[in-house]
């Protein structure tokens, strides 16, 4: 692989890789996160750090013929990201894929997806060479899901990054949309999703107002 190439840009411009997959998964916590830096581990983060564990040890190896890089670190000055890579995958031919492990059973997710296809666009940027493809390994059932980054999965990521850069730049933290899911995450009893996602009393009278 050629020289790591290096930022440019200063560190205010770039946003977390991680940041793209909490956005798509719920906006109001990675404003939580990356905005008002609040963070709280539960369960499923403890166990999401455990499934990264061996990836993010830094180093390589290769197997049948493909050289494993882990805990790649990447960037991209024109969308404003930086992170790591889990494992990227070069084969024989030199093509790059990168890998990223996932805690739960294997699932297809747009905030994964989007997460994965970030990688693959700061690779795109570092080393000059299309990145077709990647994977998502998902720990709870040791099985692979292959990703192709199609023109759409790739729009949806670029919009999901645009979206991200405006919500740190306004330091806006969206209303909570409670569903479901809500009550899995580690900030729910900091975000509080039932009682936020209610108008507040003064809207609520504003809305009697204008509908008399």
């Amino acid at each position: 692989m050629e020289p790591f190439p290096t930022p440019t840009r200063s560190e205010d411009w770039y946003i977390p890789l991680s940041a793209i997959n909490q956005f798509l998964y719920c906006p109001r916590r990675a404003a939580l996160i990356h905005v008002e830096g609040i963070f709280e581990n539960n369960i499923h983060t403890v166990l999401g750090n455990l499934a990264h564990e061996h990836a993010d040890l830094p180093g390589y190896e290769v197997a049948k013929g493909v050289k494993l890089l882990r805990a790649l670190p990447v960037f991209s000055d024109r969308l404003g990201l930086s992170g790591k890579c889990d494992i990227v995958e070069q084969n024989a031919e030199g093509a790059l894929s990168p890998v990223e492990y996932k805690k739960g059973p294997r699932r297809k997710f747009i905030n994964d997806d989007a997460q994965l296809c970030a990688q693959a666009l700061c690779l795109e940027e570092m080393f000059g060479k299309a990145v077709l493809r990647g994977a998502v390994f998902h720990a709870a059932s040791k099985r692979r899901r292959d990703v192709e980054f199609t023109p759409q999965l790739r729009s949806a990521t670029e919009e999901a990054i645009a979206a991200m850069h405006l919500l740190v730049e306004t330091g806006n933290i969206p209303r909570a949309v409670f569903k479901p899911a809500c009550e899995e995450c580690s900030l729910y009893e900091i975000c509080l999703p039932k009682l936020t996602s209610r108008p507040s009393g003064l809207e609520q009278a504003a809305r009697r107002l204008f509908q008399t």
